[in-house]
């Protein structure tokens, strides 16, 4: 086994393999193309792919085939050994001196939950994120939805999508990122994103380590073709975040240890986007 470990490790040593790899642990579960994944990085087909081969020889990889894309994945079994060897014979079993200490595996009680839901305009999504979950699990939760490059103002048929649902629109806005990394923001429990790119991108740290998911879905805004079929596509993304959130809403957050909420979470990002009927 430790030969294994060892190769895992020097295969991310190299600062532009472990690129690839942070964000396909951001995806996961996702399983994602290779075009995308040599965009996101700038890099070159070519080499992209040499990396790409050198993690699945690894075992922290794996690749499937949708079409004509190749798409891939961490193997989080394999990951999971990894720390888990790190953890149990490098630290002896002791979380206490390997793991930050305001991060454990103890269940979340006393106090009311801080979430973020990020994407990239934050216009549409998250806003649309925000809002069902301020409104669906009433003062469980502080909800707050910001964009790593927000826009000036929020959609119009975002909006006219929440206001036919009989939500209140009238305290949103776009918001940046940076209002929650600085010395007064909040401390957050839960970090989603709800767009593909806001998981490619570098997002700051935040104190305490809050459980994060990726939730993508499809940008309603980027629909072409008639008013009545961007009206759709507004309708289908606001359907398919409802019916995550519902399923978040559902957990025992107060209840659940860490590890527990985190596959959850994940479990959630895994159902299908269905079409609103």
């Amino acid at each position: 086994m430790i030969n294994r470990i060892t190769n895992q490790l020097a295969v991310l040593g190299h600062p532009q393999r472990i690129s690839v790899f942070r964000i396909l642990m951001r995806r996961f579960p996702d399983a994602v193309p290779a075009g995308e994944l040599a965009t996101e990085l700038s890099i070159k087909p070519s080499t992209l792919s040499n990396y790409l081969n050198a993690l699945q020889r690894s075992g922290l990889v794996t690749q499937k085939r949708s079409g004509t894309s190749l798409l891939y994945s961490v193997e989080m079994k394999n990951v999971q050994n990894m720390l888990g060897f790190l953890l149990n014979d490098c630290c002896r079993g002791r979380p206490d001196i390997c793991m930050p200490s305001e991060q454990g595996n103890g269940a979340m009680t006393g106090r009311k939950f801080n979430v973020l839901f990020i994407c990239v305009g934050n216009s549409a999504r998250s806003i649309f994120a925000e809002t069902l979950l301020r409104d669906i699990a009433g003062n469980r939760f502080n909800v707050y939805s910001a964009g790593t490059k927000s826009f000036s103002e929020l959609n119009p048929m975002a909006m006219q999508v929440l206001e036919d649902k009989g939500h209140d629109t009238s305290g949103l806005r776009s918001k940046s990122i940076s209002e929650f990394s600085g010395p007064d923001a909040p401390e957050l429990d839960f970090v989603f994103t709800v767009c593909n790119k806001a998981a490619n991108e570098e997002c700051p740290a935040w104190e305490g380590q809050p459980i994060s998911g990726h939730w993508g879905m499809i940008d309603p805004v980027q629909t072409e073709g008639t008013d009545a079929e961007k009206s759709l596509a507004f309708q289908n993304t606001y359907g398919a975040l409802k019916r995550r959130i519902e399923a978040f809403t559902s957990l025992p957050v107060e209840s659940l240890d860490r590890i527990a909420l985190q596959s959850a979470v994940d479990d959630i990002g895994r159902t299908p986007v269905e079409e609103e009927q």
